[in-house]
């Protein structure tokens, strides 16, 4: 609306100086040389204008003339930049869905239309990383590190490279010189606070933590938690070098990340070294009720230096009944307990445990087994039954499996990685078992413990070394033998046909029971002892595979054995069928020269 009023005032305006100049009165005379114009005013004014206008379209028409050329530069340097831009795009939208052969196409376009583009150089050695033409990438990404607008994307790039080929020293030199340019980048601080780490510089990675925390990569909780982390590991090397220094880490460590569980242990032990019991127990139960561990209850057991097994039982239960059910409390109290020869409450520990046990529960039930009873049969089924037991909690980062605590993932290089928790590969799935439990296994637990064995009073007329023999082992004894079926048995001894079968123990079905000889009638069957083992009940019975009886191969030590390719037989092509008769021109040869 506005211009429209300025349109109109400057109409009303120049009619108005046109009338102006049409009222004037006079004439304009023009002397030049010989020549003498003489014409009203605003004729003069009408020609002057239209003088004005011709002269102004020669001047256009001629500029225009003069800069056809460069236009035409232009517009073909525009068409070349707007055919590379159109590469650029659908090579990226290529590599995005993974379509190699078309992303090279195009970066091979945009190379040709821009090669001066950034994002050229950018396809081109992206395009050459989904081929797998390492070589490719690297031209490309040093092509990107020496310009001044790409150098920090050419060195990431190189660093990538440097890592797919397995040059960390590389790969860290490229870090190192990305986070002189920047030292806000997050992945040259990552890169380098990992190869500081890795080596063992502590106050190199302090130094890297501070600078992230300072640039804004990093929020307040989590600087906190590093940094405890890496003091703790100072502390942790420094232990037996330098314990002044270890207890000032450890210590700064335990108030940054109170729940770190090495920083608490190591802080505790330092504390009841300097007879600061409570100030101990206090950062043992902040971590232990934030991540109860081994490591925290045994810190926690030995507080004070010099109590006996059963002060240090009184210490672990308190500490259990912080975190009420919780298997590592119970673990940690059955140990304790068997230390302490409280055997009863080291069973009702485990109880809850028991019938789908992990690895140390069963491990513990062994123990208990061992020390209490001296049951080594018992002993024996619970240590196999850990075998195949589920695994317990360890320190577990980016998949990898360690026996302790470490600060940064060997895998990835995160720092703060490792976590107390069941390995992955040890997880359930919806799959049987790969492992089943043994039927010796099930019975060994299930069968009573036996106190006393009562056998029947034997004959006077009977002799008494012949059958008691068997009957009464060790509780210390060797390992299940294959003739230990034998003694399961209820038919005499004497009577029972003894067979070697070597295949017995890595069977893990049972054995089918020898069919027993009847006796003669001639002579009394003496009285049978009772069975050491009974079958229960409560018990399935599988049904037996049959079982080929193996003859055992004797052989001295010098001999070298049987050939399994067997001797050489002279005979042997000549017993083979006939070769054909070659036929035409050869076999004619053949025939005549053999006759």
């Amino acid at each position: 609306m506005i211009r429209i009023i300025l349109f109109l005032l400057l109409i009303a305006l120049g009619a108005a100086g046109a009338a102006w100049i049409a009222e004037q009165t006079g004439d304009v005379v023009l002397s030049w040389g010989g020549y003498r114009v003489q014409t009203t005013l605003p004729v003069f004014v009408l020609a002057l204008g239209i003088v004005i206008v011709v002269a102004m379209m020669v001047w256009a028409i001629l500029r225009g003339l003069w800069r056809t050329p460069a236009r035409l530069r232009r517009n073909r340097r525009e068409r070349r930049l707007a055919r590379g831009r159109h590469a650029i795009t659908q090579g990226l939208l290529a590599i995005g869905h993974g379509d190699s052969s078309a992303a090279r196409f195009h970066a091979d376009a945009a190379r040709k239309h821009a090669s001066h583009d950034p994002l050229a150089l950018l396809l081109h050695a992206q395009s050459a990383q989904l081929d797998g033409d390492r070589d490719g990438a690297q031209r490309a990404f040093r092509a990107m590190a020496e310009r001044e607008d790409t150098r920090l994307l050419g060195l990431r790039g190189l660093f990538i490279e440097a890592q797919r080929a397995d040059d960390p020293v590389a790969a860290v030199m490229l870090a190192e010189e990305a986070l002189k340019l920047s030292p806000s980048s997050s992945w040259a601080s990552h890169a380098v606070l990992g190869f500081c780490c890795a080596k063992g510089d502590w106050v190199g990675a302090l130094k890297i933590l501070d600078n992230n925390q300072s640039a804004g990569l990093i929020d307040k909780p989590t600087y906190r938690r590093q940094r405890g982390v890496l003091l703790t590991a100072r502390a942790l090397e420094l232990e037996k070098v330098d314990r002044d220094l270890a207890r000032e880490s450890v210590m700064e460590a335990v108030k940054l990340a109170p729940t770190l569980v090495p920083a608490a242990a190591l802080a505790s032990k330092f504390e009841s070294e300097a007879h600061q019991v409570r100030r101990s127990m206090r950062l043992v139960e902040t971590a232990w009720q934030a991540q109860p561990h081994p490591d925290l209850a045994d810190a926690y057991a030995h507080v004070k230096l010099g109590d006996s097994a059963r002060q240090r039982l009184v210490r672990v239960e308190t500490l259990a009944a912080k975190t009420p059910g919780h298997i590592e409390g119970a673990l940690a109290i059955a140990r304790a307990a068997i230390d302490a020869s409280e055997f009863a409450k080291a069973r009702a520990a485990l109880e809850p445990f028991v019938t789908a046990p992990t690895q140390r529960v069963a491990l513990l039930m062994a123990e208990l087994e061992r020390t209490e009873h001296g049951d080594s049969g018992r002993a024996r089924a619970w240590t196999l039954r850990a075998v195949r037991a589920a695994h317990d909690p360890a320190w577990t980062a980016d998949g990898y499996v360690s026996d302790r605590w470490r600060p940064v993932s060997p895998v990835t290089g995160r720092l703060d990685a490792f976590q107390w928790q069941t390995p992955v590969a040890a997880l359930p799935s919806d799959k049987g078992p790969a492992i089943e439990s043994s039927p010796f296994e099930e019975a060994m637990l299930a069968t009573p413990r036996r106190a006393v064995v009562i056998a029947p009073p034997e004959p006077v007329n009977e002799p008494a070394a012949e059958p008691m023999a068997p009957v009464e082992p060790e509780p210390s004894a060797a390992p299940v033998t294959p003739a230990a079926p034998a003694a399961q048995d209820n038919t005499p001894p004497a009577a029972t046909a003894p067979e070697p079968v070597p295949t017995e123990a890595a069977c893990p079905e049972p054995v089918p029971e020898p069919t027993p000889i009847p006796p003669k009638p001639a002579e009394s069957a003496p009285p049978q002892p009772a069975p050491l083992f009974r079958s229960r009940r409560d018990i399935p019975k599988a049904v037996p595979a049959p079982i080929p009886a193996v003859i055992p191969l004797v052989r001295a030590p010098d001999d070298p054995g049987v050939d399994e390719d067997g001797p050489l037989d002279e005979f042997a092509e000549q017993i083979g069928p006939p070769k054909a008769q070659a036929g035409g021109w050869r076999g004619f040869l053949s025939r005549w020269g053999g006759s």
